[in-house]
């Protein structure tokens, strides 16, 4: 299923691949209020369909947005609330660049707000929470993972250099406890620079349908951009000699996380 909003690609395993951040498109209305800074739509994830090219032999189900964040922030609470309190961040629509940009001529003011969750927020998430649904059906149990990149450097957001692998369950509450060892576990044994549960927890997607008591394990994984681009600024070239062995690491934790979902699937059962 592809629309102007999200593109989804079933497939036959419990893995789940959430990609809200990777879209550049912009809706008209929305072009015409941004500035020249917000038209660049710097703060892309860039190229996740091609990183996670790997991942094809899982058989995953991909969920993939095509607007920018800069419409809505499918990642954030549509309530408006911070995911981290006391910390810099952008908003649900967000006002700025991550390093503190303005992007707006015109600011979206709040009635324009609802209708971007109507008409952008609402249906990513009705289809990824759909998906959910079919595969956890389909399997008794979903492994969703969040996809995120970022620049490795935003001294507004994070002190120094971060972490290459930034794996995130919520403090250990989006997954069982095996599973987040799993993971860890494998994580460990990468050649990367790597935290868990570090600046990036996992955002709202997440927190929201992490269940893992009712079977739906997710985890964010956000990966420093300077792992797999040319360089961290336009045009933001794919370097593939760079991301070979991300993808390696990313497939290692990712099966790491699937084989420990199975094993409490059957241990219940």
């Amino acid at each position: 299923m592809t629309t102007d909003i999200v593109t989804v690609t079933r497939g036959s395993s419990p893995l789940i691949l959430s990609m809200p951040h990777p879209g550049t498109a912009l809706p008209p209305e929305v072009a015409a209020q941004l500035n020249e800074r917000g038209k660049l739509v710097e703060d892309t994830d860039w190229h996740m369909r091609r990183l996670y090219g790997f991942a094809a032999p899982f058989q995953p189900t991909i969920v993939e947005a095509q607007l920018s964040r800069f419409v809505i922030d499918l990642n954030r609470d549509p309530a408006g609330v911070s995911l981290y309190p006391g910390q810099a961040t952008t908003e649900l629509v967000p006002s700025t660049t991550f390093d503190g940009a303005p992007i707006w001529q015109n600011a979206p003011d709040a009635t324009e707000i609802e209708r971007r969750k109507v008409a952008y927020f609402q249906p990513y998430h009705q289809a990824l929470a759909a998906e959910i649904a079919r595969v956890k059906a389909e399997h008794g149990y979903c492994v969703l993972w969040d996809c995120h990149s970022i620049k490795s450097e935003i001294p507004r957001l994070f002190e120094g250099t971060l972490p290459t692998l930034n794996l995130g369950t919520n403090s250990g509450e989006s997954c069982a406890p095996g599973v987040e060892r799993a993971a860890v576990a494998a994580m460990a044994g990468q050649p990367f620079t790597q935290i868990l549960n570090g600046r990036f927890k996992g955002g709202w997607i997440t927190r929201h349908y992490g269940r893992p008591f009712a079977g739906v394990h997710a985890l964010q994984m956000e990966i420093a951009l300077s792992a797999y681009l040319t360089e961290e600024a336009a045009p933001w070239a794919f370097d593939a000699t760079k991301a070979a062995s991300l993808q390696i690491a990313l497939s290692a934790i990712i099966e790491a996380a699937l084989g420990a979902a199975a094993a409490l699937e059957r241990s219940r059962s």
